[in-house]
């Protein structure tokens, strides 16, 4: 050791916040050459940098345990106190944190260093106030200078986390609680820097630079932070006043208290402590208390702990003994059985390790290798287990650790994946490593070793420290938590063309019309949060959005069944509106998404408006026959019979089988049958319906307004084109009478396009009694021929076996016996019926498609089809006469059963019509002339 007893010792005590070393590192680099010796690694390793930028990297050595920078030219050394190569010659030294002579694992380091360890020129001895006692009377000759704090202390209270200012720091003293508070602060502010002495120098630097650089609001750490750490904390929080010491768990002292407590405030920023909410009563701080810290009044020190820093290493014996020798000086206590006591204590008792300890330079190796520090925390046990493994290549043969070892060892560590407790493990392990290839003299090929660990601990680290920014950082919350401070900066706020939103240029997340989701990487914990923050930001946003939904044409806005089958309304791939039951089938309720009821009054009132235009314009675009004919039926002009008669269709949807009503449409006369069809009904011989609903908007409108009358799910339609559906299974059986298809013999056949095969066989009898009817459409259908036969057998066509008559003799039906066994009246004026889908079929049909009497007493003579093709011949027979029960109606529902439930309660009851009003522009004319023809 150093021995300059005429150098001048001087101690610059004071409580925290003083500048102590700031004054030492300036007096160093003042001097030719120097040395601080400090408590933590993390706080050498910031020293050396700031050194560094002082002096250059050629001349600055830093000096651990696990890391050893040494320049050849090196005359500024900054080193743990542990670390100090206290046989160099230096101009200056200084001991930081010297009260921690206090301290029961490592004080009789520091103890020593303060007593034996001098600089050529001077010394400087840095520490708390309460020390002042014990260098007056250890180190007589010291000049004591006392340095204030540079700003006040005061006394914040009990405090929640959530409610903690920023660039706040909660100390915990376990692994647990810090991981807890940390994931805490990351829900509530954002996220929080991690700051423990275990964790490697890359790490922590990692960590405080993105506090000091404002990406995190909070730091979480343990009592390191107490040690020198200059960081910009305005408030200390104690999570809690106890502490598992290494032997029990105890409440910190006054010192301790204060000296973590006051990192808070810098130079003359003023700073604040306190506790958070939710303590023991047994840990609140007394109002005696509390005055001593804030006046920095703590216990003076009567002794610190020591241990012989030379002892005797003639023998393993004789080196335990000397290390548990007692002080002399009622000034000083024998420390503590530290763990690498305790290591060689065990490693004394195997005598196989005993007898290669032989001579002072093996007692001394083995002292060396007992001393590796316990960096995986596993206990004297387990560690004198690790140094026992490695004692025999130390003691014997070249005395390294071979290469071939340390590299295996070294590889296993080398996996960067895993958690949190993983990734620490492997550091922890890495560190011995890093200590044990220091070690020149213990491994082959030293220089190899040093990189490789000091490579391998840089990669861990890198990753402990994205796997703790993953876990206890969120970016997107920060953002918007900030922005609800009161003292809050403007922020900018974007919506990209994909719908993201951008909040200072950070993604929060997406906006599709009016929904707002979060990222879908964000934890379920995190979104209720994310999506009331978000709120703030969205209101000019959604002002836009609302403007240009009031300005969006008819063809943005859609309706299509969501995964439920319910009738959803949508713009620009969002959720608008559903369609639920209402008075009737052309009335539903229209239930406006949340997200609309989320906004702003005056722009859920525009969004909403707009909705109930569009659903309006809707029906009138595509129902606009039905509606027309729901006027009529709730007009009280009408007359009764009529109102009947097209209450029942517009129940219907449109389309009815002629079966049911057939009663009642021949009980119009033919007045108001032409009304009927200039509305577009068509009357045919098996189906009464309106020949504009065989479209595909009005086909799926009409299937959202049932599915909504129902609270049934949307029945799942065919390509839009499709006028015949052979492999097709329908839930219920009127759901095919809703999407306009009729079912012939377990096919289904749109129903204005089995009309006209109907109307072709009418046609066909014009050629008398017995006839032919051409395939040929029923094929372009994709109908088969016997679809086609039992087609024509439910409009009252029959085969026969008997010929045409190519004579003059046979004659057409008369007018009478038509009259008997037609399903219809007689034929009116032609109109087109709708064609979609049926490129190939060449004939048009009239609005009613009843029997067609022959106008010629003399029969047509039909061509005989070849012989080669054995002909069908058909007869008119009648359809049979309605029945009055339902019962075998395939599109009806069977009698006394409720519609299935899927997304509502049903309503069993029938539905009466309501009176509407006139919503399609020419009902109002077609009432006006009903009422004309009555008159006449």
């Amino acid at each position: 050791m150093s021995d300059f007893s005429q150098s001048p010792v001087i101690a610059v005590l004071g409580p925290t916040n003083t500048g102590k070393t700031h004054l030492a590192v300036e007096r160093m680099c003042a001097h030719s050459s120097g040395m601080i010796g400090f408590p933590l690694r993390l706080l050498a390793r910031e020293v050396y940098d700031r050194v560094v930028a002082l002096k250059g990297a050629s001349r600055v050595a830093l000096v651990t345990g696990e890391e050893k920078i040494i320049p050849p030219d090196a005359r500024w050394f900054l080193c743990t106190a542990e670390a100090m190569p206290v046989h160099r010659d230096f101009s200056f030294v200084a001991i930081d944190e010297a009260q921690l002579g206090i301290n029961p694992e490592r004080g009789h380091i520091f103890t020593d260093r303060m007593l034996n360890v001098r600089g050529r020129d001077e010394t400087m001895i840095l520490g708390s106030d309460s020390l002042r006692p014990l260098v007056q009377q250890l180190i007589p000759d010291a000049e004591i200078i006392s340095r204030p704090r540079f700003s006040t202390l005061s006394y914040a209270g009990s405090r929640k986390l959530s409610r903690l200012p920023r660039r706040s720091a909660i100390v915990a003293f376990s692994l647990e609680d810090v991981y807890a508070i940390a994931e805490m602060l990351r829900r509530q502010h954002g996220g929080a820097a991690i700051v423990m002495g275990s964790l490697s120098p890359q790490t922590r630097n990692a960590q405080v630079k993105m506090y000091q650089d404002g990406e995190v609001d909070y730091l979480v750490a343990t009592d390191a932070i107490g040690m020198g750490l200059n960081l910009d904390v305005s408030h200390v929080a104690f999570a809690s006043l106890r502490k598992f010491d290494g032997h029990r768990r105890r409440r910190l002292t006054l010192a301790e208290i204060g000296q973590i407590a006051g990192r808070a405030g810098r130079h003359q920023k003023d700073g604040s402590f306190g506790v958070l909410s939710g303590l023991d009563s047994s840990d609140e701080l007394e109002p005696e208390e509390i005055e001593r810290l804030e006046q920095h009044d703590f216990p003076r020190l009567e002794w610190l702990y020591w241990r012989n820093s030379e002892p005797d290493l003639t023998s393993v014996t004789s080196l335990i003994q000397s290390l548990e020798e007692k002080p002399g000086d009622r000034l000083l206590q024998a420390a503590p059985e530290a763990v690498d006591l305790a290591v060689l204590k065990r490693l004394a008792q195997d005598q196989d390790i005993t007898r290669l300890a032989t001579g002072r330079d093996r007692v001394g190796l083995l002292w060396e290798a007992a001393s590796i520090p316990d960096f995986r925390k596993v206990g004297a046990d387990h560690q004198a287990r690790f140094v026992a493994s490695l004692w025999p290549f130390l003691a014997q043969g070249n005395g390294r650790i071979p290469h071939a070892r340390m590299a295996q060892e070294i590889a296993r560590l080398e996996n960067v994946q895993g958690d949190i407790s993983t990734l620490a493990a492997r550091i922890s392990a890495a560190r011995s490593w890093s200590y044990i290839a220091q070690k020149s003299r213990w491994v082959e090929q030293a220089d190899v070793m040093v990189k490789r660990t000091r490579v391998l601990e840089q990669r861990l680290s890198d990753a402990m420290h994205n796997q703790l920014t993953q876990r206890f950082v969120d970016k997107r919350t920060r953002v918007l938590m900030r922005g609800l401070m009161k003292d809050a900066m403007p922020q900018y706020v974007a919506l990209e063309a994909d719908g993201a939103v951008l909040v200072d240029g950070l993604e929060i997340g997406m906006l599709r019309g009016f929904q707002f989701s979060v990222p879908s990487d964000s934890r379920r914990e995190d979104r209720k949060m994310l999506l009331a923050a978000a709120e703030r930001y969205l209101g000019p946003i959604m002002t836009d959005k609302a403007d240009a939904l009031a300005k969006a044409p008819d063809n943005e806005l859609t309706l299509a069944a969501d995964e439920a089958g319910q009738p959803v309304i949508h713009w620009q791939g969002t959720k608008l509106a559903v369609l639920t039951k209402g008075k009737n089938l052309l009335h539903p309720e229209i239930k406006f998404d949340r997200a609309l009821k989320d906004m702003s009054s005056e722009n859920c009132k525009k969004a909403e408006e707009r909705i109930k235009q569009w659903v309006e314009a809707m029906k009138a675009k595509h129902l606009e026959g039905l509606v027309k004919i729901d006027v009529l039926a709730n007009d009280a002009a009408t007359p009764a019979s009529v109102r009947a008669l097209f209450a029942q269709i517009v129940d219907a949807g449109g389309i009815i089988m002629r079966r049911h009503i057939d009663q009642a449409v021949r009980a119009l006369d033919n007045d108001l049958r032409g009304v009927a069809r200039r509305g577009g009904l068509v009357f045919g011989a098996l189906d009464i319906f309106h020949h504009a609903l065989m479209k595909p908007g009005a086909v799926l409108w009409r299937n959202a307004l049932f599915a909504a009358l129902d609270e049934q799910p949307m029945i799942a339609l065919p390509d839009d084109n499709a006028v015949h559906l052979k492999d097709w299974k329908f839930a219920a059986p009127e759901h095919a009478s809703r999407l306009g298809f009729r079912r012939i013999a377990g096919e289904y056949v749109r129903v204005d396009m089995a009309e006209r095969l109907v109307k072709q066989a009418h046609e066909a009898r014009k050629a008398g009694p017995v006839f032919t009817i051409d395939p040929a459409l029923a094929t372009s259908l994709g109908l088969s021929a016997e679809i086609h036969e039992e087609l024509l057998a439910m409009a009252g066509f029959v085969k026969t076996d008997e010929k045409p008559q190519v004579s003059g003799t046979d004659k057409a039906p008369d007018t009478a016996e038509a009259a008997e066994t037609a399903p219809a009246e007689a034929s009116q004026p032609e109109a087109p019926v709708a064609q979609e889908g049926v490129e190939t079929a060449q004939a048009t049909a009239s609005n009613e498609t009843a029997p067609v009497e022959a106008s010629s007493a003399e029969a047509v003579p039909t061509e005989e089809p070849s012989a080669e093709t054995p002909a069908t011949y058909w007869r008119w027979k009648g359809m049979a006469k309605a029945r009055s029960a339902k019962s075998n109606d395939h599109n009806a529902r069977p009698r006394g059963k409720k519609p299935g439930k899927k997304f509502g309660k049903a309503d069993s009851k029938a539905r009466k019509p309501e009176p509407v009003l006139a919503t399609a522009g020419g009902a109002f004319a077609e009432l006006a002339a009903l009422k004309e023809t009555m008159k006449k």
